[in-house]
């Protein structure tokens, strides 16, 4: 008899680094929030008072990007002497996640995946003592769902292309923390959403 498939348990994640790569650049810190819940036939919100983590790390190198840097408004020098070691970090976070899905299948989703993805499965890899919790591929990408439901081009999957009603009612800040919350939103809407309804 086939096991019946545990329930995903969806994970909004945010990541704000200074530079493009992990490794020769360092992620300065990372949000992480419970979206949703689908177990294969209905999707929930969480509660109000969403369960989060929140962390800020050490660089871990000497390279960074000004630009990248700037978005953030994050001082590497601060996270220097106030930061997480990265490998306090990613346990916590790891034990987090295991936590909170509890029998759920922890699934990390964020607009675009692809960012956010690389560098917390790096850090996960290089610093958890076990390893990721989303494994090496339990993760959904919001512009793909997006862009799948609307039946547009990639390039039309875009925040500013999509309806109003999809928009969540939180502002994007560069808060790894406030932008995984409010993409979590953004995930749900667009999940929930109709586009056969107008």
């Amino acid at each position: 008899m086939a096991r019946k498939p545990k329930a995903d348990l969806y994970i909004s994640a945010d990541v704000e680094a200074d530079g493009p790569i992990p490794g020769g650049f360092s992620m300065l810190s990372f949000g992480l929030a419970v979206a949703a819940r689908y177990d294969g036939r209905e999707f929930t919100r969480p509660p109000s008072g969403e369960a989060t983590f929140y962390r800020e790390l050490q660089p871990i190198s000497d390279g960074f990007d000004p630009e990248a840097l700037a978005v953030s408004g994050l001082d590497r020098d601060h996270l220097q002497q106030t930061g997480y070691p990265p490998r306090t970090a990613m346990c916590e976070a790891y034990r987090w996640v295991r936590d909170v899905a509890g029998d759920d299948r922890p699934v990390l989703v964020a607009y675009p995946l692809s960012y956010d993805w690389l560098w917390l499965y790096w850090y996960f890899v290089s610093f958890s003592d076990e390893g990721s919790p989303f494994g090496h591929s339990s993760c959904l990408d919001i512009k793909t769902l997006y862009q799948q439901k609307a039946g547009v081009v990639v390039s039309r999957a875009t925040k500013r292309q999509m309806p109003r009603q999809l928009m969540p009612g939180r502002r994007h800040t560069h808060h790894a923390l406030d932008d995984a919350i409010e993409q979590g939103e953004l995930f749900a809407n667009i999940w929930e959403w109709d586009p056969s309804a107008g």
